[in-house]
């Protein structure tokens, strides 16, 4: 990476980590749940969803967490525990039906019975065990990644530093069709395949200039999408 890049996506990480730039954002739902002192299952359970529907046009998104922690009762392990759920084939978020949701509660139920914590699941585990989707040794797990950072990463601004067993440093780029397109413009990967081994080149050259903390080149893409 030539020093203008890097030069570059520090002063983007540093202008955009903040949190004025987040308030309409997903994150913005487990941050509510801090706030307002509820458990970490709580907010968990929040991070869990507000990720999971973290795909498409953010106003889309922000009604769609509504609408589904109104369901809750904004008490979301409450509601996981009480097993009762909304349960049908209409849509809650995109191609997202409420009988998705339900699905997920039930695994969150059933997890948090034995557990305290999520965070002792990996990325791959968290698809595996909470979402019941099928083993993909390719698959970024935009959704999971982009939990994990907001647990995880703990610098006091945007993402929210509640999970103290995991290093910043293993965790890896929430990778989507923007952020790709953001990272090839920036010349971070010529891979075409939107896949893990991308995700994962994307945070090594990250890794250069953040050796503990490369995933807060995310904050630099989303500058680099803002300034584009």
């Amino acid at each position: 990476m030539n020093q203008k890049t890097a030069d570059l996506l520090m002063e983007w990480a540093e202008e955009y980590n903040q949190p004025k730039y987040f308030q309409d954002d997903p994150i913005a739902f487990p941050r509510e749940f801090v706030s307002r002192g509820m458990s970490l299952k709580d907010v968990e359970i929040s991070a869990v969803f507000a990720a999971h529907l973290a795909w498409g046009r953010r106003a889309m998104i922000i009604r769609d967490c509504e609408r589904l922690f109104e369901e809750m009762d904004w008490r979301p392990y409450d509601y996981v525990m009480a097993g009762s759920y909304r349960d049908d084939d209409t849509s809650l978020h995109r191609t997202i039906k409420w009988s998705e949701a339900a699905g997920i509660c039930g695994r969150l139920r059933e997890w948090y019975t034995w557990h305290d914590s999520l965070e002792s699941l990996t990325a791959k585990e968290i698809r595996s065990i909470i979402f019941r989707r099928k083993e993909d040794p390719k698959a970024p797990d935009k959704k999971i990644n982009l939990m994990r950072r907001w647990l995880v990463r703990n610098d006091g601004l945007v993402d929210l530093g509640l999970w103290k067993h995991i290093k910043p440093s293993e965790l890896i780029i929430p990778l989507d069709v923007h952020v790709y397109g953001q990272a090839t413009a920036l010349g971070l990967t010529k891979r075409r395949p939107k896949d893990l081994r991308t995700a994962q080149e994307i945070t090594d050259r990250f890794r250069e200039i953040w050796p503990d903390d490369p995933v807060k080149g995310d904050f630099a893409l989303f500058g680099y999408g803002v300034t584009h």
